[in-house]
């Protein structure tokens, strides 16, 4: 499960990434941060439930 969230995650960074470079190289670099926001945005959307599985863990382990 956790997986194919990390490979999503890694697949939207790079696209993401090729995106805001291609607006950078065009001479849009308001539009790239825009981008880059989104990417981020949306990875933390899907990094949701690796980070609550990850609070139960640690609130299991503390006494």
């Amino acid at each position: 499960m956790h997986l194919s969230i990390v490979l999503k995650v890694i697949g939207i960074a790079y696209i993401t990434e090729f995106g805001s470079q291609v607006c950078r190289d065009a001479g849009e670099s308001a539009i790239a941060s825009k981008i880059e926001l989104g990417g981020k945005i949306i990875i933390l959307s899907l990094t949701v439930p690796i980070l609550a599985a990850l609070i139960e863990v640690i609130l299991q382990i503390l006494p």
